[in-house]
């Protein structure tokens, strides 16, 4: 097992990754579960899996647990399902010291977040991750969010977990399609700042595909040592040392929103096609090489991944979708935030693009196989 620590001060916490982890949970709880209620959130997917391990492992420490279960999905990081799950758990009488566990994806782990960060001004929770995505990325960093009609993760917070325990065995159950929406994310840490990591990513493609589990322990490693260290420089994103790990994000979080949140666009399909606008867009802007797109869209490739917006199947117009990214969160009085690539491992922030050079970069890109 690696443990790493997210170094923030008073708010610091461990990530710990490994094998066999869910069996022996409370070694890597930082708290006393002793007649502690804890409150334990997961989806209809992942509850005959892990719940019954995770329930038994609580009551055996003396604490009081409740399970919480949504829908899996996007359609779950809801306003309806956050009164919902508030109301149930107050029910229960929850306390300051009550303890909120997400068990489960990036809908679960942000669902539970926000949950936790607003439930008595908040409570302590824990992430336990049991998807690729969630390991790699949404996870780690204390982003807690629901969804609107208005676009993705647009009321949130900012709420540091307890710890994150992150189990590799759980990957043996994940779907192979949801699997391979989570190698997006740790794509997105080669391009902007590791070209090594994005070479070990292009040599091992393969065993990635099979799902290698020396290759998986290794990526979602880096992956959280590399967000790890950015976080700990820019906890809140006021710095744009943060904001560089939303590569893809901002086109990506607008094809999402376009699909309905449906499941049609998983959340690292429509990041994997997000970079390449990205880098797209670079490329027109003179900042990256027409060789180094090819190489990207390669490798995405190689992981099975989409790289366009046909290959997702979604109906766009430009401007329909330059609207969703002006209400992006990175949008500012000075124009929409797009992290873009000067070359592989080396990305940076710029909010001067016009809206005429990206209503004619996302024609282009509708045009593109």
């Amino acid at each position: 097992m690696n443990t790493l620590t997210l170094d923030l001060g008073a708010h610091s916490y461990a990530l710990h990754i490994g094998t066999d982890l869910l069996d022996n949970i409370e070694a890597y709880i930082p708290l006393s579960l002793e007649k502690r209620k804890v409150f334990i959130l997961t989806d209809e997917t992942v509850k005959p899996l892990y719940a019954d391990t995770i329930m038994s492992v609580f009551k055996a420490q003396g604490a009081l647990p409740f399970l919480l279960c949504v829908k899996g999905g996007e359609e779950s990081k809801s306003f309806s399902e956050f009164e919902r799950l508030s109301h149930e758990i107050l029910s229960h009488q929850v306390t300051r010291d009550s303890l909120l566990v997400a068990l489960g994806g990036g809908v679960v782990g942000d669902l539970g977040g926000f949950l936790a960060s607003t439930l008595l001004r908040g409570i302590p929770y824990i992430q336990v991750p049991t998807t690729l995505l969630a390991q790699v990325d949404s996870s780690v960093g204390g982003k807690t969010a629901i969804n609107t009609p208005y676009g993705k993760n647009l009321v949130g917070t900012f709420y540091q977990p307890k710890s994150v325990i992150i189990d590799l065995n759980t990957l043996k159950t994940l779907p192979v399609r949801e699997y391979r929406a989570g190698l997006a994310e740790s794509v997105k840490y080669g391009l902007i700042e590791d070209v090594s990591f994005f070479e070990y990513l292009e040599t091992n493609s393969a065993r990635l595909n099979a799902m290698d589990m020396e290759v998986c322990q290794e990526i979602v490693l880096k992956s959280c040592e590399t967000k790890a260290r950015i976080v700990s420089q820019d906890e809140k994103e006021t710095k744009g040392k943060r904001a560089l790990l939303n590569l893809g994000h901002t086109f990506g979080h607008a094809l999402e929103t376009l699909a309905g949140y449906t499941g049609d666009v998983l959340h690292g399909e429509g990041v994997s096609v997000g970079m390449v606008m990205a880098a797209q867009a670079s490329h027109e802007l003179g900042m990256f090489s027409q060789e180094d797109v090819i190489r990207l869209t390669r490798l995405l490739r190689a992981l099975a991944l989409p790289v366009s917006i046909k290959d997702l199947g979604v109906s766009v117009t430009p401007t329909k979708m330059y609207t969703l990214m002006c209400g992006d969160k990175k949008a500012t009085k000075d124009g929409i935030g797009f992290i873009l690539l000067d070359k592989i491992g080396q990305a940076r922030l710029r909010s001067d693009l016009s809206e005429e050079f990206i209503l004619k970069l996302i024609e282009k890109c509708m045009e593109l196989d």
